[in-house]
């Protein structure tokens, strides 16, 4: 037999009365589903999108503004630092809006039928993206770095630093926007999933991957506004000239870690890499009890906050559909699960 689950939330039980059952031989898997022959929603939004997607137009307003007025300034000032973060604002501001573009399409084609899981994981494309646009910018300000290292130019530190505090504070600003909807998201679940235990709240499955991309590209911005100032401050007050140039080169090597993270986290959901042992080990231990065996298991991220799974189950005595639903119903995140029963 078979059983599919689905609930929006990740644990709502469809009416006991929908179990549909199609008999075969008795030595052939039998076919059940719950939730009605017309189909299933396969919507794995995150529980703030509409939110999130929201800030990050607000911060991508506020990020070419200050964009604009750094570049600007950076070249009247000649610092190298100020110009570095201007451009990086610059390619920060187109991986935001990819970043929004994801949200606005994900949440347009969410019940799109040429989606078989939903569109959840088209976040995960765009922080991909947007790791790659920031592994490129950390290389784009080592290089120029580097070179004012080796050809130091001369430096307006006065109105360079006013361009440069300015920018820190609308940086500042946009990551406590993001920063916020990136905390209450990953706070949000189990409410209302029967007291899941902490071996169920599995950050990796539960992570806006679109949202940590456009809140490490702010973060970035921040960083380098710190390190042009802390650049421009030594120039100016001990003529240590080296140091806006060596700023950029430690701001590089940051982000660019920063960068490698991004991309092993939204590359393994892409993957379907199994996004959290914990829940694949509470599978196993809610299915294999009295002589049952789970003969293949498969587990990936279908969204932000929600995974699947695909159980193909050996019993001796098959039970009823609804039967296994109840096993798993407490099992944070585990949105949608189909559950193949075949006689031992």
């Amino acid at each position: 037999m078979h059983d599919h689950d689905h609930g929006a939330a990740g644990h709502h039980e469809h009416a006991a009365g929908h179990d549909h059952d199609h008999g075969h031989a008795a030595q052939s898997p039998r076919a059940a589903r719950a939730g009605g022959a017309a189909g299933h929603a396969h919507v794995f939004l995150g529980a703030d999108h509409e939110r999130n997607e929201r800030r990050t137009w607000i911060v991508i307003a506020l990020t070419a503004a200050m964009m604009v007025g750094e570049i600007v300034a950076g070249s009247l000032f000649g610092s190298m630092a100020l110009l570095a973060d201007g451009f990086h604002m610059a390619t920060h501001a187109g991986a935001l809006l990819i970043a929004a573009l994801a949200y606005l399409y994900s949440r347009r084609h969410a019940n799109d039928p040429r989606f078989s899981f939903g569109t959840g994981k088209i976040g995960d494309l765009a922080a991909f993206a947007s790791a790659i646009i920031l592994a490129m910018v950390a290389l784009g300000i080592g290089l120029e770095s580097v070179l004012r290292l080796l050809e130091p130019a001369p430096i307006r530190f006065g109105e360079a630093m006013v361009v440069a505090i300015l920018g820190l504070v609308v940086n500042l600003a946009s990551a406590a926007l993001l920063h916020q909807g990136h905390h209450r998201h990953g706070h949000d679940h189990g409410h209302d999933h029967h007291h899941a235990t902490a071996q169920e709240h599995d950050a990796p499955a539960s992570g806006d991957a679109n949202l940590r991309a456009a809140y490490m590209h702010v973060l970035a911005d921040a960083l380098t506004s710190v390190l042009a100032i802390a650049g421009l401050g030594a120039g100016w007050l001990y003529g240590w000239f080296w140091m806006d140039a060596a700023a950029g080169i430690i701001g590089a090597l940051v982000i660019a870690r920063w960068s490698l993270g991004l991309v092993r986290q939204s590359g393994a959901v892409l993957l379907d890499v199994v996004p959290s042992a914990e829940t694949e080990s509470a599978i196993r231990s809610r299915l294999e009890t009295a002589g049952d065996r789970i003969a293949d298991l498969h587990l990936w991220r279908v969204g932000p906050g929600h995974m699947a799974a695909i159980v193909s189950l050996v019993s001796p005595e098959p039970l009823e559909p609804a039967a296994y639903k109840r096993r798993l119903a407490s099992i944070h995140g585990l949105s949608h699960v189909s559950v193949e029963v075949v006689p031992a």
